[in-house]
């Protein structure tokens, strides 16, 4: 039974009423309707001018600030293009210059924004509980370790190479660890925070924040795509194009490094690790884009339920998530190995990948469309409320999926444009169509999944107005089997401390609200009384199972582009028709946004599963 502030006194009217031995119990009067607040006096002109005036200010702020930062991120990119395109008078000497200064600017404002807090840290600050969850941090310091042992292996390179390589080489891996490691302490303590105070200053420092990271990981996707056209082109000369220009673009220092075996490992481990630095900027980016919108926002009293991560009755999702797993490893170190040995052997490496992908990307659709009609035939209503943190999760979710859509397309206009095709294409015609059905389908499970409300007592039971615990021996207001089998039992509501007389099965029940109520009490009951599809346990039961068999598969699908296991380059068919610069500037701009689409669903289709 809800307890409220009525339930004391009804729990003791129902103890004291008379039974007898063939009538069900004298149940109490309804409680009075609650009084309504007489209507106060109407808001005058000159209060609704003064709130007015008084948003005028954060309103400019939000404005300026997020202009300043877009202002900055411009001049980056184009440092980031000049030294792409090898602009004269521009080096990557001064794009290192430009980020650390950022960077150091970043360390400041973070520094003094910890040390406020400290100084202030028994005044009763306002949380966002739906910012900075426990395993996003969890996963975000994985990451940056990852990046810190990335910034050793820059610095042991810098050491190596250091009679021809500027200084800016050395320092610029030293000040990205130290702001690693801060920025990591930083989104641990403050991710939650809604900023009231010094709001125009603290507006500046967040979204200078937020593009500080936006740039790096695109200097870490630029040093990352260009290791990867180089491997490209290698291998296209093994599949035959030879109209195709394969002119190397080498950044080898022109000097010697000692020892050359140490050099040479370091060389080709910083680009294995590149796909981590590049996950942890921009989830470090979009955890302070959180933060930026928290600033001066009114936080709702209400506080989400929070998350538990259940492992009962998910063996079927995860076994089968798991398999997918180790087939991807096994695919991609294949794949590996025979792209670009010979022809023949890179044409197979392609048709496996192909029949691979089409068979899992058909199994998650399934998966989708299993949990979208399961969350059709539920009536539990949605969550409309304003969260900052949600709206982002499914604004990236569809932004980032356009970067494969766009690829995608590309090869299907492609596949069926050229005017000869080498068998192993026609496999990617199917493969690209299945990527765009599958993660519009996924989107649209994980949207509706995390705008769900959670269960609670109160949304079972809604209907009653009284409940009263009878001793008589003929109170059958209902079986007992609907009130074990029913919502309510599943949430494990009807316990000992809450209805000690409902083992007995001796309830009286009455709806003040009539017949209507009572038939909808009846409904959501359980299967035992009216059987409907996938009801209480059984439903979240194979809702868990799909979001972790999508997990799974998403991080299976993360894997084989971000360690260089790449078809759009490997195929060749798309240079020919839409030539060779036009489709690698497409794909090294849409694929980044692609490999981070498979992290960004995973770790949505994790909240997804803990919230079920």
């Amino acid at each position: 039974m809800p307890a409220g502030p009525g339930a004391p006194a009804l729990s003791q009217a129902a103890r004291s009423a008379p039974a007898g031995p063939s009538g069900p119990a004298a149940c109490p009067p309804p409680p009075p309707p609650p009084q309504l607040p007489a209507p106060g006096p109407p808001e005058s002109p000159a209060l609704r001018r003064g709130a007015v005036r008084s948003s005028f200010p954060q309103k400019l702020a939000e404005a300026l600030s997020s202009q300043y930062g877009l202002n900055v991120f411009v001049a980056g990119l184009l440092f980031l293009l000049a030294w792409a395109v090898h602009a004269s008078g521009v080096g990557k000497r001064d794009l290192l210059c430009f980020l650390t200064a950022l960077m150091l600017l970043q360390l400041l404002w973070m520094l003094w924004y910890v040390g406020r807090s400290s100084a202030h840290r028994r005044l009763i600050r306002h949380k966002d509980t739906y910012a900075g969850a426990r395993w996003l941090r969890g996963s975000i310091t994985l990451f940056a370790v990852i990046t810190v042992l990335l910034g050793c292996l820059k610095i042991g390179y810098f050491v190596g190479f250091s009679a021809c390589l500027s200084a800016t080489e050395g320092v610029f891996p030293v000040t990205h660890a130290v702001h690693t490691l801060l920025q990591v302490y930083f989104l641990w303590g403050h991710a939650k925070d809604v900023i009231q105070s010094f709001k125009t200053l603290e507006r500046f420092g967040v979204i200078h924040s937020v593009f500080t990271n936006l740039l790096l990981w695109a200097n870490s996707v630029l040093n990352e795509s260009k290791h990867q056209l180089n491997e490209h082109k290698e291998r296209l000369t093994t599949l035959g194009f030879g109209n195709i220009t394969t002119v190397l673009d080498d950044h080898t220092p022109p000097c010697n490094c000692s020892p050359p075996t140490l050099c040479s490992a370091i060389s080709h481990g910083i680009y294995y690790l590149y796909p981590f630095n590049i996950e942890y900027q921009i989830l470090a980016s979009t955890m302070l884009y959180v933060l930026w919108k928290n600033i001066g926002r009114k936080v709702d009293s209400y506080q989400h339920q929070k998350m538990r991560l259940r492992s009962h009755g998910v063996l079927l999702g995860s076994v089968l998530g798991l398999v997918a797993l180790a087939t991807t490893i096994g695919v991609v170190a294949v794949y590996l190995i025979r792209i670009g040995r010979s022809k023949t052997k890179s044409e197979s490496a392609l048709t496996m990948f192909y029949l691979y992908a089409i068979i899992l990307l058909m199994l998650m659709g399934a998966a989708g469309l299993v949990g979208i009609r399961i969350y059709r035939l539920d009536e539990q209503s949605l969550d409309e409320s304003k969260n900052p943190a949600r709206k982002l999760d499914a604004d990236l979710l569809v932004g980032t999926a356009s970067g494969s859509w766009l690829i995608s397309w590309g090869s299907i206009l492609a596949t069926l444009c050229a005017e000869s095709r080498p068998p192993y294409t026609w496999y990617n015609l199917p493969y690209s169509i299945l990527v765009i059905a599958e993660k519009y389908i996924q989107n649209l499970f994980i949207i509706e999944s995390i705008h769900r409300e959670p269960e609670r007592l109160s949304e079972d039971i809604r209907t009653l107005r009284v409940v009263t615990v009878c001793s008589g021996a003929n109170a059958t207001s209902f079986p007992l089997s609907c009130l074990k089998n029913g919502p309510v039992a599943e949430n494990g509501a009807p316990q000992d401390s809450e209805m000690p007389y409902a083992a007995n099965g001796n309830m009286c029940l009455r709806d003040v609200r009539g017949k209507e109520e009572e038939k909808s009490w009846e409904e959501a009951s359980g299967p035992a009384c009216y059987p409907r599809f996938l009801q209480g346990n059984a439903q979240r039961r194979v809702l868990r199972n799909i979001a972790a068999f999508l997990f799974l598969c998403n991080i299976s699908l993360w894997i084989p582009p971000a360690f260089g296991c790449r078809p759009e380059y490997d195929n060749g068919l798309e240079e020919i028709v839409f030539g060779f610069e036009p489709w690698i500037i497409v794909v090294n701009l849409a694929m980044p946004f692609s490999i981070f689409y498979r992290m960004h669903a995973a770790a949505s289709l994790f909240e997804v599963y803990c919230k079920i």
